[in-house]
């Protein structure tokens, strides 16, 4: 039988994310906990600019970390 998910659980790659290399790719519940932020603030940071998607196939998107680095410290 499966568990169900726990929603709150700290994902591995927030938790990893100061070991991830910089061309590594994170999706989009791990920038809206670094970022301490909703969905729609994270899409309000792609529409400006600051942040920038990357599709890896059809239905998965995710974030460069070392783009994420940047915005992070305001480059």
């Amino acid at each position: 039988m499966d568990t169900p998910r726990n929603k709150s659980a700290i994902p591995d790659a927030l938790k990893n994310f100061p070991l991830l290399p910089d061309d590594a790719h994170v999706r989009q519940p791990v920038v809206e906990a670094l970022f301490a932020c909703s969905a729609a603030t994270v899409w309000r940071m792609v529409k400006r600019g600051k942040l920038k998607p990357r599709k890896l196939s059809e239905r998965v998107t995710a974030f460069n970390v070392g783009e994420l680095r940047a915005a992070l410290l305001g480059e």
